[in-house]
């Protein structure tokens, strides 16, 4: 499988892509209850999609490492610089 392959750049981009998606998560959460008027259910839509990326930022990070310890990653991984 393509999608399973593993390095340094994947470990990287995984935790990087976490950050991002719980910071923004958190920004939209605040936005959403703060600044967001209540027109067309907006308030509603934008904190619905605060909640997913706060929902899938543990879920990318937790899938990561579970990629990381699959068999076969760890000859893979004792090449990175850390």
């Amino acid at each position: 499988m393509k999608l399973l392959v593993l390095g340094c750049e994947t470990m990287r981009e995984g935790v990087v892509v976490t950050a991002i998606f719980l910071v923004v998560g958190i920004v939209l959460i605040l936005a959403g209850v703060k600044v967001v008027p209540d027109f067309a259910y907006m308030k509603h839509i934008v904190l619905l999609v605060g909640f997913l990326l706060m929902l899938f930022a543990p879920v990318i990070l937790v899938s990561t490492f579970l990629i990381s310890v699959l068999p076969g990653a760890k000859k893979k991984m004792d090449e990175c610089e850390h």
